[in-house]
């Protein structure tokens, strides 16, 4: 894979992060842009000039003239300094992606620094040499400081680095193993090693991808549902969208139409039904559905632009003979966006434990009491939905923004921050919280199924039982459903579930 800070994709990340034998090297057209801006940077301290980051102090110290002699000192200063990481460290799999969108967004050539930072980033990515980055520490504004400086720490050959057998390992040690020579910071490299929204964005793009599917499932969980409880597919009627034309409620419709088919023995045999209108968490699934995939759209855009963004401070313009102090190291587009995905995915874990609530209910589903039929002997379903409404509660918890909050750091120097790494944390918990969530709706819609027969569903509701059925059976009397539910969320993971739907009926819509 080549990266240019131009054109990187959820995919591309998705990729490196999770296949280390993808190996990523640094275009040519990006290293021209490189070296003109850096050879820019050391004409001007040759001439003396005081620049900030290049040969004065950070933050509160700017005013403090740093001597040419002390330059190189001055940024490892800077990486040891601010590497105050706190917790339990990223996953390798979001740390391989911090890397990616560092080297990334400094391939864009605005950050004055040499082309061998950069292929140093991707020689120790390619060689699978990952730092060990925790997981707390930042608040979003000047980059993510602190993480990102544990990266940076690595490149130095300082600090921890995660070892083949997934212990944790002094660096040095490791790049020694390795005959990897560790890099020495010239001017201004350490401050643009760190100056960025990268671990946000490395986490909003990997829960991102996740939650792209997630949705499809929302929907395959929907869908079940209402068969299971015989409701009505006339709010999907083609007729309805473009009357309120949100893009995403036309998609939910379609992939409804398309999960259900016109018909099934299920629906066919409800036809006389005393049933006027299903209750809003089948009826509206097109609203709420529709507007998760809208913002989803929505955010996926927001994380584009920042993986191919430059976020350092100064910005080097070479050609325009100037050097500008900025704030695109500010993360509150990112933290906006990931509290704005922590929001909608509570609401679609919130709408399908409604689900959940009304297929245990005789009164709403017309099913036995729990999908059970010796209630009373046999407690059911009863634990999945408080299961489920416990997750919601958490979700609606952690749905409170972090980006709302700001503390000054620094010396008041940076007094407006954004919180966007916490909310992008917040927003990785929301998402698997609401994957759990739908599991155990499948795992209630299935088993509602099965008190139906032998009436069988539409196809996309059949296919999607029969995956699910082939890991959990029908509970005729209780047993321990925390295992179901580790099933299916299985087949959540490995995207079997989802794959086995969409072959059979074709690709649905986000």
């Amino acid at each position: 894979m080549e990266i240019n800070g131009l054109d990187l994709t959820i995919d591309d990340v998705f990729q490196v992060a999770h296949f280390p034998d993808v190996k990523v090297e640094l275009g040519l057209q990006a290293q021209q842009k490189m070296k003109a801006s850096r050879d820019y940077i050391e004409k001007r301290i040759h001439a003396g000039e005081v620049m900030y980051g290049v040969n004065t102090g950070f933050g509160s110290f700017s005013s403090v003239r740093i001597s040419d002699s002390e330059i190189e000192q001055l940024q490892k200063n800077l990486i040891r300094s601010h590497s105050v990481g706190i917790g339990t460290p990223f996953t390798i799999e979001q740390t391989r992606a911090m890397m990616l969108l560092r080297a990334n967004a400094l391939a864009r050539g605005h950050s004055g620094i040499r082309v061998h930072v950069v292929d140093k980033i991707l020689e120790f990515l390619n060689a699978g040499l990952i730092p060990v980055i925790p997981c707390q520490g930042s608040v979003g504004a000047s980059g993510d400081l602190a993480p990102l400086s544990h990266l940076a720490l690595a490149l130095i050959g300082e600090g921890e680095a995660w070892a083949e057998d997934g212990t944790i390992q002094t660096v040095s040690k490791l790049i020694q193993n390795k005959n990897i020579k560790p890099l020495e910071l010239k001017a201004k490299e350490g401050l643009s090693l760190i100056n960025g929204c990268q671990v946000m964005t490395a986490i909003g793009l990997l829960e991102l991808e996740k939650g792209r599917r997630l949705i499809k499932l929302a929907d395959i969980a929907g869908a079940m549902s209402l068969e299971a409880m015989r409701g009505s597919r006339s709010a999907f009627d083609p007729l309805i969208a473009p009357t309120r034309p949100h893009l995403g409620e036309s998609k939910t419709a379609s992939n409804l139409r398309k999960i259900l088919g016109e018909k099934s023995e299920i629906s066919q045999s409800h036809l006389a039904c005393s049933k006027v209108q299903d209750a809003y968490s089948l009826r509206c699934m097109p609203a709420v559905h529709g507007a998760v995939k809208d913002t989803w759209n929505y955010i996926y855009q927001v994380l584009q632009t920042e993986a191919n963004s430059s976020t350092d401070n100064p910005l080097v313009f070479a050609a325009e003979n100037k050097i500008l102090s900025c704030g695109n190291f500010h993360g509150m587009p990112v933290a906006f966006a990931m509290d704005f995905a922590g929001i909608v995915f509570t609401s679609l874990g919130s709408i399908s434990e409604c689900r959940v609530a009304k297929l245990i209910n005789p009164a709403m589903s017309d099913l036995p009491a729990f999908l059970t039929n010796q209630g009373g002997l046999n407690s059911g379903h009863m634990i999945v939905q408080v299961a489920a409404a416990s997750l919601v509660s958490e979700n609606k918890v952690l749905a409170h923004p972090a980006s709302v909050d700001s503390i000054p750091t620094s010396a008041e120097k940076e007094d407006h921050v954004s919180m966007g790494t916490i909310a992008a944390r917040k927003f990785s918990q929301i998402l698997e919280n609401t994957t759990n969530v739908i599991s155990l709706e499948l795992l209630s819609a299935t088993q509602g199924l099965d008190l139906l027969r032998p009436l069988k569903p539409a196809a996309g509701v059949q296919k999607a039982y029969e995956v699910i059925r082939s890991q959990v059976q029908f509970a005729e009397n209780d047993r321990v459903f925390s295992h179901d539910q580790r099933k299916i969320r299985e087949l959540i993971r490995n995207h079997q579930l989802l794959t086995e739907v969409e072959n059979e009926i074709g690709g649905l819509l986000i």
